[in-house]
């Protein structure tokens, strides 16, 4: 052995911590043998008893007390290291890991995208579609780097900037009672199927979102995730919907659509940039958090 590996670091950082050989081979997912020989290298490389062993397990000795206190900062900086290579693909550009819902990512993403990328080459970004109650998990898993997401008031956990707002109103087809209204609460259209898949992604979740607004929950036959198809099962009088407006907007004249606004106060959304931690950002991540901050 010309030196000590990472492996023979891992098993004896771990055989100190769990005070156990067996236990350190389970943590490295070897068998003892093999744990037990890669700490007898590690000893015979530095010309030094690392661990004392007894019936109870292993301890350190005085040696292994300080390789142990260094051996754990090396590990740290190895996990560091790897952290930050992982921010570029296998063909060496910066990746970006940016997770939005899917209002936003019709809305307000393919603009911005186009122009953030055309100037940067060495960047590739992973977009993500996913719903806004889990953006702020993934950021705080290190799922993702960035997030995009709808809410009332900033999440916990993370560090959220403002980034956009819009409206959701409803969509009915021509000739539909409704269709003459300019305008209404959406108690004025519980009398009528709705479409399902609203802002808050489930029917208890939405009436939990929208609060005492309505006196009774709407009739909901069949649920529709996607705004295109949404539009289309409206124009097909399977019920009306609520959409965001500039998406229900490229809608209407293609399918014979009418779109009301919503008087409700849940009808305006606001959307948060956020991140984990705006302190140690990778320096492409910094760049894309920096020119999404920017009004539009």
């Amino acid at each position: 052995m010309k030196g000590m590996d990472i492996p023979a670091l891992e098993v004896f950082v771990a055989a100190v911590e769990e005070k156990s050989l067996s236990k350190a081979a389970e943590r490295a997912n070897l068998v003892t043998s093999a744990a037990s020989k890669r700490v007898a290298e590690l000893e015979r490389h530095l010309q030094r008893t690392l661990l004392q062993r007894h019936g109870r397990g292993v301890e350190p000795t005085p040696a292994g007390a300080l390789l142990y206190q260094r051996a754990k900062a090396i590990l740290r900086a190895v996990q560091l290291a790897e952290s930050a290579v992982q921010v570029y693909s296998a063909e060496g550009q910066a990746k970006i890991r940016l997770a939005a819902n899917p209002s936003t990512i019709l809305q307000f993403l393919p603009d911005r995208m186009a122009r953030f990328l055309s100037q940067r080459d060495y960047v590739s970004v992973d977009l993500i579609e996913a719903h806004s109650y889990d953006i702020p998990r993934l950021l705080i898993d290190g799922s993702i780097d960035l997030g995009i997401y709808h809410a009332n008031h900033p999440a916990t956990g993370v560090t959220s900037l403002p980034f956009a707002t819009d409206r959701v109103g409803l969509v009915v087809p021509i000739g539909h009672p409704l269709a003459g209204r300019a305008e209404l609460f959406l108690e004025e259209a519980l009398d009528y199927d709705l479409l399902g898949y609203f802002p808050r992604h489930s029917l208890d979740q939405f009436l939990a979102y929208i609060g005492q607004t309505v006196t009774r929950p709407p009739t909901v036959k069949l649920q529709v995730s996607n705004f295109e198809t949404r539009c289309r099962m409206i124009r097909e009088g399977l019920g009306i919907g609520v959409v965001p407006e500039r998406i229900a907007a490229n809608y209407l004249s293609s399918m014979g659509l009418v779109l009301l606004r919503l008087r409700d106060e849940w009808a305006a959304r606001r959307f948060f940039l956020a991140v984990r931690d705006p302190v140690g950002l990778s320096p492409v991540v910094a760049e894309l958090l920096a020119f999404l901050s920017q009004p539009a």
